[in-house]
Order: structure tokens, then sequence, then C-alpha cells
């Protein structure tokens, strides 16, 4: 694993009117690492993801990925440089089935003319199928192969969440972010996930940074942790020197490791 830093955010702040929700919080991570942004609700958490990806104004600081300054660019422009994300919220297409909501994600690699999709070209044919077995090819990865049919929304919620997951890797991410991809899941799913997310990491050989506040999985699962409170970073390292971290557990943590 390279030691030269994939991401680097420096001194980022957010403000909304006279609310710091980020203020000048720094940190990097490394290609192939796998970590986890944790603190209570109202730190900054998903306001960092969202400066990440270009849904909210950074008002100070500078984000970089793989040397290129993203800061303030459009989500389009951050996808297109290898960061996808899921959401909090499930935002699936649910009236659509699984494969469409795959294909859909692909949009903005596809290469044919509107010319051709509205006559049907060979080469809109040729595009179209590619599109599809990629598809089918990331649902087999997440283990949704048999359900590519299926409406979205007829799904149970832990593998509605696999959806999700899947959608972004449709984008060949560079860096996943995901946004509490256990939250609202059972222990069996978690279990899972926990085991999808490594295997994700492993095998595609890319960046994860989640945040979380199952603490079980978050200990078990990254190598590396940064805790926000307050919109400010209070704490840096593993898993191990964050839960005897005096700060952390007085701001977060307390009894919840038991």
């Amino acid at each position: 694993m390279s030691t030269t830093a994939e991401l680097m955010v420096n001194n980022l702040s957010v403000q909304f009117g006279g609310l710091k929700a980020v203020d000048q919080v720094s940190f990097a991570l490394q290609p192939q690492s796998l970590a986890g942004l944790i603190g209570p609700n109202g730190a900054g958490k998903t306001t960092v993801f969202n400066a990440l990806t270009g849904l909210c104004p950074v008002t100070g600081g500078e984000i970089s990925f793989n040397s290129e300054r993203l800061t303030n660019e459009p989500p389009h422009a951050i996808a297109r440089c290898g960061i996808a994300r899921t959401f909090q919220n499930i935002r699936l297409f649910k009236n659509l089935t699984v494969l469409d909501n795959l294909r859909i994600a692909y949009h903005k690699n596809r290469q044919y003319s509107l010319l051709c999709g509205l006559f049907r070209s060979p080469r809109f044919r040729r595009e179209e199928a590619q599109i599809t077995a990629k598809a089918k090819d990331v649902l087999a990865l997440v283990d949704l192969a048999d359900k590519a049919d299926h409406l979205a929304g007829s799904l149970p919620y832990g593998e509605q969440r696999r959806v999700e997951i899947a959608r972004a890797l449709m984008l060949d991410p560079k860096l996943l972010l995901l946004d509490e991809p256990a939250a609202g899941m059972n222990p069996q799913e978690t279990t899972a996930l926990l085991e999808l997310i490594r295997r994700l990491r492993d095998e595609l050989q890319i960046t994860i940074l989640l945040i979380e506040h199952d603490m079980k999985l978050v200990m078990n699962l990254c190598e590396k942790l940064f805790v926000l409170d307050y919109g400010h970073l209070i704490a840096t390292g593993d898993p191990k020197s964050i839960q005897s971290n005096r700060r952390v557990v007085e701001a977060y943590l307390g009894g919840n490791l038991a």
C-alpha cells in the first residue's frame, strides 16, 4: 500500500450563516485504506462528506484528490475524478428494477450520441449491452445477482443498502464514501455488511471512508479513525488508541464499546 496520501483535506471549513458546521478540519487518506469518520450527532460528519462530493460550499480550506484540487467543484466533476458515495437515507429509484438503478449510474460513461439512442443504432445496442453486463457483474460482487429484475423498493432494507453501494461502484470509484451504511440493519445484516466492505476494499483495491454510529462495526472494520466533535477534529488514530483517548470517551464513546 502506498504511503503517499490520495485524499488531502487541509483546514476544511463549512459555514452556514453564523454556524460553523466544520471548522478547520485536516486529514489525509492513503490509497486502499479503510477509515472511519465518527462523532456524535451534529458533529459535522455528513457535512464533511457533502463538502468532499460538492453538495455544499466550502468556505475555507482545500480538498485535493490525487493531487487534483477539488474544492467547490461540482458533483459531476468530482465523480469523474473517482469519488463516489452513498447517502444516510436510501435514495434508490424504488419503482425501477435493481438492474436499472445501476445502469442509470453509468450515464456519465456513455459514449453514444442522442441520435444513436433515438434510432437504436448498432453502437447504442453494443454499449447498452456492455453497461448491462457491467451492472450484472457489480450485482454479483455485492451478492445480489439474483435480484437484478426485482423492483428496488421491494427488497428488504439491508439489500437496498447493498444496491446503493453497488450503484456507487458503477462509477468505478477510487474512493468510496459510505454514509452510515449499517443504519437500520439487524446484527446479521451488519456482520454481512462488514465482510462485504472489507472484501470490496481488498478485491477492488479502492479506498473507503465511512461514517457510522455502530461502534462495534467501526472498531472491527476500520484501520484508522477520525473523530469530530462540534465541527472540530479532536482525535486521529487506530481503533485501539481512539478507544483510550480521553477526549473521545468524554465527547462520544462513553460505554458504547461494551
